[in-house]
């Protein structure tokens, strides 16, 4: 099996500049910026050495100054089979990471690492793997919507990538993104967090998701956002978590990899959040 590949950013510019979920309060980095910018650095070289430790490939983009949460380039686009759609971000404060994920995936296809970049038609709102999650177990994706990503950025995913997509509406601004609340696992069990949904989009995961197959997150293990996980065969790598998860990961046979993500979680993201696999493919071998 070839080695997983991810993009990451480097934090070097990373800060909480501005609020645009209830995470994040500019005025607490202010008060000490240098010792949250040094505790950020050791989170991200301590995340980056656990990916390489199971393996991974990793492309390192620098940061730049102004885009602080370009750090978390989940958002950036969906990626599958070689092929990716750039996100649309809802925030204006976000929309000046575009031009720089754009020419980034570019470079990444003329190296050869992609076969298609394409960006969402005029009018989609669609905040890339962050709110679209391929599910490898069942063959499509699962799709978030409403606080960020809107409907007509779903159509376009399911057009671009010609792939069943079960739309997911989100139910609180703490839980803004798929990936905060909702996570698959290699062996196809969901972890998610019920409260974050609406009661129609529970009953959707329950209706397609067998009960032994899906774990219910508690409210202390989405506030630590330990369901924004990130997950290479039976390796899970996850933010410091409360004792009880992963005991029950590991009762499924996972091996969990905790890792202080605290610098990123005071902006709304954590492990799945600040990779992009970039090698995920519809029909997975080996």
């Amino acid at each position: 099996m070839a080695a997983p590949h991810f993009l990451v950013v480097d934090p070097a510019h990373y800060e909480i500049a501005y609020a645009i979920n209830p995470w994040m309060h500019p005025t607490d980095w202010s008060a000490n910026p240098e010792a949250h910018r040094r505790a950020a650095r050791q989170s991200f070289n301590d995340l980056t050495a656990a990916l390489r430790g199971l393996g991974a490939t990793l492309e390192i983009l620098p940061g730049t100054p102004g885009a602080p949460d370009l750090v978390f380039p989940a958002n950036a686009a969906v990626v599958l089979d070689g092929r990716a759609l750039l996100a649309r971000f809802l925030n204006p404060e976000r929309q000046t990471e575009e031009p720089i994920f754009h020419q980034a995936f570019l470079n990444l296809q003329s190296r050869g690492l992609l076969r298609e970049v394409a960006l969402l038609p005029e009018g989609a709102i669609q905040e890339g793997a962050g709110d679209c999650i391929w599910d490898a177990t069942r063959q499509h994706f699962w799709a978030g919507h409403g606080p960020r990503s809107n409907p007509e950025g779903i159509t376009a995913v399911a057009q671009f990538f010609h792939q069943e997509i079960v739309p997911l509406e989100l139910a609180t601004p703490e839980f803004y993104h798929l990936d905060t609340c909702f996570s698959v696992l290699p062996a196809g069990e969901i972890l998610y967090y019920p409260t974050a949904f609406t009661p129609q989009s529970r009953a959707e995961i329950l209706n397609r998701v067998p009960s032994d197959q899906l774990i219910e997150a508690t409210k202390e293990d989405a506030n630590r956002f330990c369901v924004n996980m990130v997950c290479i065969a039976n390796q899970i790598i996850m933010a410091q978590a409360a004792p009880s998860l992963p005991d029950r990961l590991t009762q499924r046979g996972y091996k969990v990899t905790e890792i202080n993500l605290d610098p990123f979680i005071r902006s709304g993201g954590a492990a799945f959040c600040m990779t992009l696999r970039l090698d995920r493919a519809s029909t997975p071998t080996g």
